[in-house]
């Protein structure tokens, strides 16, 4: 499979990194709305305009989409999907359906696979949902996560007048998660399942009770929640935080038996170094299938539910029988 990455983030070194891991995938080149001349890449393919995706459809199996969702791809997944086999991460969990119905209608249109929303959440938490929802009927859904960045949030402190840089940690509040563990079946708040730490580096003469209070009054990110603000220096953000670790779980309790006698738990649990570098090992497993479904006659814009699991694996069936099976 001959693959293209356009845009080179975090998340396109990742995708350029998994695809040295799969042999059945090459990289053609990597496409980026920059100047190519600028774009320094980690192996010896080709950096190319963006605007030159529009004449090398005979070049790429599949395009991977490597742009934000909240501007980016709700533009570039419809607009690509034209031409090419595409995979994006878009993650607004939200606007999920709206971006699907814009997609499919050009995936049918050109013949083309348009694999939206993979990566871990969504993607493999969403995978896990479903499972555990078929199974268990009788029963209740949570989903922590972290410990880990979250880059949005971020992002967020960094925009505030004063501050200089910032990392922030979303971690699941322990008692909570020993709650659901337990088949408690609690009913949860947002302030309860999570709690938010942030490692901020501020302008020397700063105002930092401004600060930690803009921090943990602002809506949408901070105000649900019990916040704790630490101002350190710029060295030791560097030493101790430059790492963009992340990962959570997704449990069902459920009850069986005549009475719901007997109690169950699914859990299914991500540790991960480098959240960019997993996301991207998902995004790749799910072009082979993208690539395979194509090669069969399908079209139109697909998520991880409409994805047999052997359309996953380089391995034949035969392999996947003796050894996974």
């Amino acid at each position: 499979m001959k693959i293209g990455i356009l845009g080179y983030g975090n998340l396109g070194r990742g995708i350029e990194c998994a695809i040295r891991q799969n042999d059945d995938m090459e990289l053609v080149g990597v496409f980026t709305r920059r100047d190519p001349s600028t774009v320094k890449v980690d192996s010896d393919v080709p950096v190319y305009s963006a605007d030159k995706l529009a004449k090398m459809q005979d070049q790429i199996d599949v395009l991977m989409l490597c742009g934000g969702s909240a501007t980016d791809l709700p533009k570039q997944t419809a607009e690509y999907a034209r031409m090419y086999n595409v995979v994006d991460s878009f993650d607004t969990h939200a606007r999920i359906p709206e971006h699907f119905e814009r997609v499919n209608a050009a995936a049918i249109a050109s013949g083309k696979i348009a694999m939206i929303s993979v990566g871990w959440d969504p993607g493999m938490f969403s995978l896990n949902r479903l499972y555990a929802n078929a199974i268990l009927r009788d029963g209740n859904d949570y989903t922590f996560w972290g410990k880990g960045v979250s880059q949005g949030h971020s992002d967020a402190i960094r925009r505030i007048d004063g501050v200089l840089d910032a990392k922030q940690y979303t971690i699941p509040v322990e008692s909570a998660l020993e709650a659901v563990r337990n088949c408690e079946n609690p009913e949860l708040t947002t302030r309860q399942k999570h709690t938010r730490e942030c490692f901020v580096v501020a302008e020397e003469g700063a105002d930092l009770a401004r600060i930690e209070k803009e921090i943990k009054t602002m809506p949408n990110y901070f105000a649900d929640y019990d916040t704790t603000v630490h101002f350190i220096s710029m060295e030791e953000l560097k030493r101790d935080h430059a790492g963009i670790p992340h990962g959570g779980m997704v449990l069902r309790t459920g009850k069986t038996g005549k009475n719901g006698e007997n109690n169950h738990v699914i859990e299914y649990r991500l540790q991960l170094d480098s959240n960019p570098e997993f996301t991207a090992c998902v995004l790749v497993a799910y072009a082979r299938a993208a690539y395979r479904m194509n090669q069969r006659g399908i079209s139109g814009c697909k998520t991880v539910f409409d994805v047999a699991p052997a359309d996953l694996s380089p391995l034949s069936p035969e392999e996947m029988r003796a050894h996974l099976l």
